[in-house]
């Protein structure tokens, strides 16, 4: 049992208790909520952003968006760093969809129309974190300021 909590406390672990959205996707929204965060404003447009992404990402409806949001938030609260969020992205989704997901994160952090030294500083770190090359990820951020 001491194993268990210091596993959770030091982040390899997650709670004990049952979650309904999957893992992965509670790590994918956990990041973009990170990234909506890092400049202290976590707005209206920002938070319809990650709806949104969450909803084309993973093929679901407002019912099911809601919770997976607040159920990463809370992840994000419990956790004093992104190593558990990263982690599972990189065990999870191949080169593509990393790529992918940096252009997620991109969108969020463009969706209040202004990019913060934090916000691409952050960006540059969860792609290093996720093993994404710089170039992939200076594609993956035209791409987004395309959309």
């Amino acid at each position: 049992m001491i194993a268990r909590m210091l596993e959770f406390l030091s982040g390899r672990a997650a709670p004990a208790g049952d979650v309904s959205a999957d893992e992965l996707e509670i790590a994918v929204a956990a990041l973009l909520i990170e990234a909506a965060r890092m400049d202290d404003d976590f707005d209206d447009a920002e938070r319809a952003a990650i709806g949104r992404l969450l909803g084309e990402k993973f093929g679901h409806g407002p019912e099911r968006v809601a919770p997976l949001i607040a159920a990463a938030e809370a992840a994000v609260a419990r956790s004093t760093q992104m190593f558990p969020f990263t982690r599972e992205i990189c065990a999870r989704l191949d080169y593509a969809a990393r790529v992918r997901l940096i252009e997620m994160l991109w969108r969020v952090a463009y969706a209040d129309g202004v990019l913060s030294p934090d916000e691409d500083a952050l960006l540059r770190r969860i792609a290093g974190l996720i093993h994404v090359e710089d170039r992939d990820r200076g594609h993956a951020r035209q791409r987004a300021l395309n959309k």
